[in-house]
């Protein structure tokens, strides 16, 4: 199973929302060779209204949260997930859309799209920066076309090392989560309706990283 990718004249567009946390000019880059029309902007309503949005985050979990209300991020994932619209979180980007975090004793709420605590990463060296593989469910959209050695760039100090969904309403379908190892066991991807995320930086993996970009464009 491959993803697909846009032909001439079928370029979706794509917000990246900038809202002082996160590499736009990085990712703009990266979607733009993936086949979309891209723009960098912190307006709402332009966010509200692309066919794709991807939210990037760096730094803190509270600090990046303070950032997405103040630019009222939050209100725009929630409209748009509630209407099925594609929204792909990186990085910390991914991690505030879980429940809370906590860096240095201190909670944050996160947008509780999904239960579950970011919380330090157990690991002997921290922060954990490098190349590491990813073990993605076998119908994974994101990875499609992709082999099991793949590598995709990881850095960060913090991670979900538990998954707390359980899908128990009739119907309901849990999120397809990928996982990969830095000291422990934890998070590196979810993919949950129109709903994606990633630990790591696909624009700043190589090859792999652009063929997961291209196979979420491939679905706007």
């Amino acid at each position: 199973m491959s993803g697909s990718t846009p032909g001439a004249g079928t370029r979706p567009r794509v917000v990246v929302f900038d809202y002082g946390f996160g590499n736009v000019r990085s990712a703009e880059r990266a979607l733009a060779r993936a086949g979309a029309e891209v723009e960098i902007t912190g307006d709402y309503d332009r966010a509200l209204d692309a066919d794709g949005l991807l939210v990037p985050g760096v730094g803190a979990f509270a600090a990046c949260m303070r950032g997405l209300r103040e630019a009222r991020g939050d209100w725009v994932v929630g409209r748009r997930l509630a209407g099925g619209r594609p929204v792909l979180g990186i990085c910390v980007g991914m991690q505030i859309l879980f429940a809370r975090g906590i860096e240095h004793g201190v909670e944050a709420e996160g947008l509780d799209e999904w239960p579950g605590t970011v919380g330090p990463l157990r690991a002997p060296v921290v922060p954990h920066m490098g190349w590491n593989t990813v073990k993605a469910p076998a119908d994974s959209q994101a990875f499609a076309g992709l082999d099991e050695d793949a590598r995709f760039y990881f850095v960060h100090s913090y991670a979900v090392s538990e998954w707390e969904f359980e899908a128990t309403a009739p119907g309901l379908r849990a999120p397809k989560v990928s996982w990969t190892t830095h000291g422990e066991p934890f998070v590196a991807a979810v993919e949950n309706g129109p709903l994606w995320a990633t630990q790591f930086h696909p624009e700043k993996s190589g090859d792999a990283g652009a063929r997961l970009l291209r196979n979420w464009v491939g679905t706007l």
